[in-house]
């Protein structure tokens, strides 16, 4: 009797919370309940609630370009540490890194310091110049460079969704297609232009220091330094102008090294961007600063310079700023960015498109007249066939579909229209065990059983094909899930939670019910 009741107050426990969890999802209640129910409630995919659709192209071979000119710069810093002169390293046709060693006897050197620490560069034999410097060319070898690109893309993947996260989209589709391309889709999307914005900014931050002694406007620069647009601000104005300003072209600090970046308001109330960075960027930032005393940093962030201010000291804490007259959604979307890391390459967007949200409600329309025209004829069926008991059944199968509901609503899961697919799916599925349990009962009624015996072992009988059954269904779901996208997720997550529900609607709680009705029945049984 005391199981009995165990059985029965924890199903009446689950179904309060199950409702508890269901309401928020329900459009007139969980507005008007918002106060006391929980925040968390279901998302709508992009099929049902519209959005937008980007295909975005990831630009390795740049990002290729971009690890080739770090490691020219590794080399010389390397190099420096061991005595050992290295002059101009710089990309040449995004694909070759040439360099320069004044001194022919440091070769043997350099060839031991490049065998140690660069093999992933194939370095050719040098070419000796007029006066005596060997001039080299390096290439980064087959293999680093499949490496190179493929860390390009899953660092985009990784960025791009770090960046939506932040930005605040429910349950977005990620994921990488053929031919270094990556597919996004936003749900339930207000401002498709800023989250483009968002997810396509490139975010490419660097430091360089001032050639205060070229002039910008001459046709040929010296070796080693480029020309930026510079973003200046007009006195007492948001507006900015560009103008135009020489950097040497090899940066010394990188976005890879920022740790954090906030936006904030200065005296008179203008945006801009702090900066931290990691251990490695600090102790970089603090000794370049330190060596640079009196000249001008350029803070460049893809490909414009933003503030070029003078070092007037040593900075160490780690920490900087970009300002730039920003207002306040743009250093708000610009710290977004920083924050989530920037990407290793330009990503064009190739493709966008806009869902109507009208389109989603014809789906959702025509998904929820199929669930409901399914169930129909199945409650009226069971109902029928089973008479008492079917009604039981249906009970049961309105529970299950509570459950269903209450899970999705408490993790914050999408719906798509696989996700209402799997809904339908699993009411057969619901139905199916219950089925069974009855032919079990009816079978030990056949041999003579009393009900509440007959109700016993027939529930214990056929939960055990109900279990074996299910849990390999559930295996399934779990394989569609780790390895599946989008749609295929959504199918996923409904079909197993229906698994489960069902399992314990049919085996746990009508178990309970019907042993209670045994107890009760008199001479006349059970109705099945």
């Amino acid at each position: 009797m005391m199981g009995l009741r165990w059985r029965l107050s924890l199903s009446i426990l689950v179904f309060v919370l199950a409702l508890v969890y269901t309401l928020p999802s329900v459009p007139v209640v969980g507005p008007a309940l918002q106060g006391v129910l929980p925040k968390s409630k279901i998302n709508l995919g992009l099929d049902l609630k519209g959005g937008i659709h980007l295909t975005l192209g990831v630009d390795v071979a740049k990002a290729v370009s971009n690890s080739l000119a770090l490691a020219g710069q590794d080399l010389r810093r390397m190099a420096q540490d061991e005595k050992i002169v290295v002059l101009r390293p710089r990309v040449v046709g995004g694909t070759s890194l040439e360099f320069l060693l004044p001194r022919a006897e440091n070769e043997p050197a350099l060839r031991e310091l490049l065998a140690k620490h660069f093999p992933q560069l194939s370095v050719g034999e040098p070419q000796k110049g007029d006066a005596g410097q060997l001039r080299y060319v390096a290439h980064f070898t087959g293999a680093e460079v499949k490496r190179l690109e493929g860390l390009a893309l899953d660092q985009a993947l990784r960025t791009i969704r770090n960046r939506i996260d932040q930005f605040g989209v429910a349950e977005p589709d990620i994921r990488k297609q053929e031919g270094n391309r990556i597919q996004v889709q936003l749900p339930g999307i207000s401002d498709p232009r800023r989250a483009v914005q968002i997810i396509g900014q490139t975010a490419h931050l660097e430091f360089h220091l001032v050639r205060e002694d070229v002039d910008p406007g001459k046709a040929v620069l010296p070796p080693g330094v480029i020309v930026l647009p510079l973003l200046e601000k007009n006195p007492g104005q948001h507006q900015q102008r560009e103008g135009r300003i020489a950097v040497e072209k090899d940066a010394m600090l990188t976005g890879e090294d920022v740790a954090d970046a906030r936006p904030a308001f200065d005296n008179m109330n203008q945006s801009y961007v702090t900066l931290t960075f990691n251990a490695r960027g600090g102790r970089i930032f603090e000794r370049v600063t330190g060596e640079s005393v009196g000249r001008r940093m350029a803070i460049v962030l893809d490909g414009k310079v933003y503030s070029a201010p003078v070092i007037r000291e040593r900075i160490g804490g780690g920490r900087a700023s970009i300002s730039g007259s920003f207002t306040t959604a743009e250093a708000q979307d610009l710290a977004i960015v920083l924050r989530a890391g920037s990407l290793p390459a330009p990503v064009p967007v190739l493709e966008e498109r806009t869902v109507g949200p009208s389109l989603g409600q014809e789906a959702i329309d025509s998904g929820m007249r199929a669930a409901m025209v399914g169930a129909t004829a199945v409650v009226l069926f069971i109902g029928v066939y089973y008479g008492l008991s079917g009604l039981i059944a249906d009970l049961m199968l309105c529970f299950t579909m509570l459950i269903v509901m209450a899970g999705m609503g408490a993790f914050g899961a999408t719906l798509t229209l696989p996700g209402i697919a799997g809904i339908v799916l699993t009411i057969g599925m619901a139905v199916d065990a219950n089925v069974l349990i009855y032919e079990r009962i009816r079978e030990e009624l056949r041999l003579g059983l009393t009900p509440l015996a007959a109700v016993r072992a027939g529930f214990d009988r056929a939960a055990i094909s109900i279990t074996d059954s299910n849990l390999t269904s559930i295996i399934v779901t779990i394989i569609l899930y780790q390895f599946g996208t989008g749609p295929i997720r959504g199918f996923a997550v409904t079909l197993g939670l229906g698994i489960m529900a069902s399992m314990f609607t049919a085996i746990f709680v009508s178990r309970a019910i019907f042993e209670e009705w045994a107890r009760h029945c008199g001479p006349k049984g059970i109705s099945i």
